[in-house]
C-alpha cells in the first residue's frame, strides 16, 4: 500500500513538537520557514511550512481603507529562529476634523528573533460604521504530532 509523504521544510519538526499555532499569537516561540509580503494585494503571510501560514489581510469594504502603512525592519530577520515576540497593539482615534472620515485606525505588529526586530503598521480609515481592522486567518491544517 502506498503512503502519502508529505514535503516538509526543516522548520517543521520543530513546529510540530509545539502546541498548534491556531491563531496569531500562537506564532510565539515557531520558526517561520518564509515570510511573504503581497503588496499588491495588502496581504503578508507568515510560513510555518508551505501550506500552513498566517495570512495577514484586510477584507475591503464600501466606504473603508485598510493598508500597510509601514515595515521597519527586514522581514527576512523573522525566518529561520524563533520568534521570542509576537505582538498586536491598535490604537484608535476618532477625529473631530471635518474630512470625508471621522475614524482612524492604526494597527501595530510587533516581532523580535535574535536576528532583528519588524515592525508593521497597518493604517485604516472609514466613516465610523465600516471595519478598520486587520483580518488575520490560520491557513492550512494542523501539524500532527
Amino acid at each position: 500500500m502506498a503512503r502519502k509523504v508529505e514535503k516538509m521544510n526543516k522548520y517543521s519538526t520543530y513546529n510540530a513538537l509545539r502546541d498548534p499555532v491556531t491563531c496569531f499569537e500562537d506564532l510565539k516561540g515557531n520558526i517561520l520557514s518564509k515570510v511573504v509580503y503581497h503588496k499588491d494585494e495588502e496581504e503578508i503571510h507568515f510560513h510555518l511550512t508551505d501550506d500552513h501560514y498566517i495570512r495577514m489581510y484586510h477584507q475591503q469594504d464600501c466606504c473603508e481603507s485598510v493598508s500597510v502603512e509601514d515595515i521597519s525592519g527586514d522581514l527576512n530577520d523573522l525566518v529561520g529562529t524563533p520568534l521570542l515576540l509576537v505582538e498586536e497593539t491598535c490604537n484608535d482615534e476618532n477625529t473631530d476634523e471635518v474630512d470625508r472620515y471621522g475614524s482612524n485606525t492604526w494597527t501595530f505588529y510587533r516581532f523580535r528573533t535574535i536576528k532583528g526586530s519588524v515592525d508593521i503598521r497597518w493604517h485604516g480609515y472609514s466613516n465610523g460604521y465600516y471595519s478598520e481592522s486587520v483580518n488575520i486567518d490560520v491557513v492550512g491544517g494542523i501539524i500532527d504530532k
